[in-house]
């Protein structure tokens, strides 16, 4: 769910024509010079595979080791607040 809502709003706002400034590599590729949507990863203009892959990578570890319940107190599938932020909403 995560990943599918972050990618969601992430084509909505490439699509917009918003992108990161400054170079994407040492190359000199811009952010704003790869295509956007699906074209980004497929396609003559898309990113290079390893670019892919490392993608792919950092979500991999962010799933495993950051996304988590460290304290065993989430009240709900998804909830990693950790005992950190209350709002008083319960």
């Amino acid at each position: 769910g995560r990943i599918a809502q972050l990618a969601f709003v992430g084509n909505l706002i490439t699509r917009a024509g918003i992108h990161l400034p400054g170079n994407i590599d040492l190359e000199g590729d811009a952010f704003d010079s790869y295509p956007d949507g699906l074209a980004a990863i497929s396609g003559p203009d898309a990113i290079p595979s390893a670019g892919l892959g490392q993608i792919i990578l950092f979500i991999g570890l962010l799933e495993l080791f950051v996304m988590k319940d460290v304290t065993g107190e989430s009240e709900f599938p998804g909830d990693f607040r950790n005992g950190a932020l209350d709002f008083g909403w319960d």
